[in-house]
């Protein structure tokens, strides 16, 4: 059996990256959508590389998470996103439902979870046995997700250059370490952009160290209060360090660890990609004078099938007509 393709996008994050990537663009009355051009940008490109048969949606809601709720400092640090980026957003999601992809959002819980669940989901689907997720996003904290089944394509630079992270390209990143293991990493070195306090002190290098020697955070404290051969090779400032603060790594590992259960409506077969308003899609773009992206619309055959732009472009004229016409 082919194995089908579920995208899927992490909102607020491509947001954010296309916002400060691209300089100033505003509409005839004077709107800004710079992030909304880059974000299409990165979703068309999407679109042409994977040819998905699934999409989904996720964003951020306003309100705290249960995160905030048991480290009141959690991501407190952050910066405010500059005010005319917000107004941005709905006209994201404007477009999102024109071109029929669910958009998924849960109070309490951040749009990472809400990703973690949906890709955990699709995999359990039994009437789509063999699915293979891709995420799109604009940081790497989703790269814990990462499985034989499930990928991330984040973005690298500006809205234009991107990664694909499998579990070797993980590896080759974080020296050895797997998926599964970036979440122990931030436990012990912390994540500033998250606040997520880690142990004061150790880095990259060390938390690498650690964790290739010990395996999981829990067997690291194990070991060490049982004084094992291993763990009394560590030097005393570090074992210190690990034990003056080790309530804080539990918690940062709680922090850090994305959600695969947040009870969500979440259907696969709702969420096919198939032939959507393109009128609609087109009379947003061109109000936003987005005409470059109008020609650079997806669109299907007669029988459904997907034809991102490149494969449209090698169609004969004729055809070309034909599909056109049957998408009006």
């Amino acid at each position: 059996m082919d194995k089908k393709r579920l995208i899927v996008i992490d909102g607020n994050a491509i947001v954010h990256r296309a916002y400060h990537a691209l300089p100033p663009l505003t509409t005839k009355k004077g709107e800004l959508v710079n992030a909304v051009y880059g974000f299409l940008l990165f979703f068309f490109k999407s679109l042409k590389e994977f040819k998905p048969d699934f999409i989904a949606a996720t964003f951020d809601l306003p309100a705290p998470t249960f995160r905030h709720e048991k480290y009141k400092e959690y991501k407190a640090k952050r910066k405010k996103a500059p005010d005319d980026l917000y107004p941005q957003i709905p006209k994201i999601k404007g477009i999102l439902e024109k071109f029929g992809i669910q958009i998924f959002e849960k109070q309490g819980y951040e749009a990472d979870d809400v990703i973690g669940t949906i890709s955990f989901l699709a995999q359990k689907d039994k009437d789509f046995k063999f699915v293979e997720t891709i995420i799109l996003s604009g940081d790497l904290d989703t790269l814990q997700l990462i499985n034989k089944n499930t990928k991330v394509y984040a973005l690298k630079r500006g809205i234009k250059d991107a990664v694909l992270y499998g579990e070797e390209k993980v590896k080759e990143r974080y020296q050895g370490l797997g998926p599964k293991e970036l979440i122990d990493f931030k436990s012990l070195r912390g994540d500033p952009s998250d606040n997520i306090p880690g142990i004061l002190g150790i880095g990259e290098k060390t938390a690498i160290s650690l964790l290739k020697e010990f395996g999981t955070l829990e067997n690291l404290y194990k070991e060490t209060e049982e004084h094992s051969e291993k763990a009394d090779k560590i030097n005393g400032s570090l074992r210190k360090k690990l034990q003056e603060y080790k309530e804080k790594a539990l918690m940062s590992k709680m922090l850090a660890r994305i959600e695969k259960n947040v009870p969500l409506p979440f259907d696969l077969g709702k969420c096919r990609w198939k032939d959507y308003d393109r009128q609609g899609v087109v009379k947003i773009l061109e109000e936003y004078g987005f005409k470059s992206l109008v020609e650079r619309l997806p669109g299907f055959d007669s029988s459904g099938q997907f034809l991102p732009e490149k494969t449209k472009e090698k169609k004969s004229r004729k055809e070309t007509i034909k599909n056109n016409l049957s998408l009006w």
